[in-house]
């Protein structure tokens, strides 16, 4: 059955009406959408990103920056107080916080180091031949009118050591002894050693005492590496002629005795540390450090009672160290001393304990050299003339050889 024309006509109509209805809100609504996607774009600024990039944090240890404490560096934008504090990451492998690095010294404002000032010291006071004298006192031993003083005044009163007084290095180990250095003498070394407190009287034989010795043996080692050959004197050593010119010279160490059998190579002459003469070289050095390393061996005992042992050593031979012992005709002690002053270059306050007994006797010393040398020529060199000490120190003496002293 065919449908009518009005019927067909009806329902086109209505369908074209349905459309219409539809359409114009569709397009109002879209026309809305445009527009505000058009103002929202005119309104927001373009933002470019850059390509990805991975981040990792490094926990290496801080670099140091070397700078005066507290103070922040010229060209620095900011000062390190005003950063933020810095958060470590729980499970960091740091254990704590460095110190801060404005806590280190400045290069340009540290002071001169010990090494560096041992050595201008040493190069001020050296002779030609890079030969210097040493001394060591601490702040008993170099107060006004002790030992100290009578030591210079005999380098003032001999024959010929005047002028040794320019080669002398005073090494001072402590603030004390340091000051009264520099008040009397122009060559001084302030040799600090922390945690030791030197500058009372040492005991002999005490354990303060032996820590001294050793430290002042491991001290003239290190001379001997800087190339310097040295005279080392006790500071109770009282100098009457220049010694340089009555040293063997075929000698590495040359040391004084207690007690001089008459060959110079003889070990069993029994040496005394507290005055020697030393060359730089290897075998020197060598010695040294073998001496130095027996200490272990021998804990509680002297250096230079350990030097009686090991000079019969196998390996002191290997070393090669030529060891001369120095007569007491001219190098003199009171253990056994210099007969005749013709003769004498040194005497030693040796075999004497207590600094009151050495003082007193080393000034007699002094008052029989200046009696001495007070003679007309014939009469000096035609007399008797025998040192007034020990006197203090005669019933003071060393109780290791059973026979007098006087």
């Amino acid at each position: 059955m065919k449908s009518s024309p009005a019927v067909s006509l009806f329902g086109a109509k209505a369908a074209d009406s349905a459309i219409r209805r539809w359409l114009s809100p569709l397009l109002f609504l879209a026309v809305v959408a445009l527009s505000i996607s058009l103002l929202y774009r005119a309104a927001t600024p373009a933002v470019s990103f850059p390509p990805m990039t991975t981040v990792r944090v490094e926990l290496s240890p801080p670099v140091a920056v070397w700078r005066p404490v507290g103070a922040a560096e010229a060209s620095d934008p900011i000062s390190s107080s005003s950063l933020p504090p810095v958060r470590r990451p729980v499970d960091a492998a740091v254990a704590s916080d460095p110190e801060p690095i404005s806590s280190a010294p400045s290069v340009q404002n540290m002071p001169e180091s010990q090494d560096v000032r041992l050595e201008r010291v040493l190069k001020a006071a050296a002779t030609e031949d890079n030969t210097v004298i040493l001394t060591s006192v601490n702040a008993f031993w170099s107060s006004p009118r002790s030992v100290l003083d009578l030591f210079l005044e005999s380098f003032r009163i001999g024959n010929g050591t005047s002028e040794l007084l320019s080669h002398l290095v005073i090494v001072a180990v402590d603030d004390k002894a340091y000051e009264r250095c520099l008040a009397v003498h122009p060559h001084c070394f302030h040799l600090k050693t922390e945690g030791v407190d030197y500058s009372g009287e040492k005991v002999f034989n005490t354990p303060e005492y032996l820590d001294m010795m050793w430290a002042r043996l491991d001290f003239l080692r290190l001379i001997l590496e800087k190339g310097y050959n040295f005279i080392f004197s006790d500071v109770d050593v009282m100098w009457f002629r220049n010694p340089l010119l009555y040293f063997y010279p075929d000698g590495d160490f040359q040391t004084s005795c207690d007690n001089f059998l008459g060959d110079p190579t003889n070990l069993k002459n029994w040496p005394n540390n507290g005055f020697n003469y030393v060359k730089s070289n290897n075998r020197s050095i060598e010695f040294y450090k073998y001496w130095y390393s027996s200490r272990a061996r021998f804990p509680g005992v002297h250096e230079q009672n350990v030097l009686n042992i090991i000079k019969f050593d196998q390996h002191i031979q290997q070393i090669g160290v030529r060891i001369r012992f120095l007569s007491t005709e001219r190098f003199g002690g009171f253990c056994e001393p210099s007969r005749d002053l013709n003769k004498v270059c040194t005497m030693h306050a040796n075999c004497c304990v207590g600094l009151r007994r050495k003082i007193d006797d080393l000034r007699a010393m002094l008052d029989d050299w200046r009696k001495f040398v007070s003679l007309p020529p014939d009469s000096r060199t035609s007399s008797r003339f025998s040192w007034s000490v020990p006197r203090s120190c005669r019933y003071n003496i060393n109780p290791y050889y059973n026979r007098s002293k006087s």
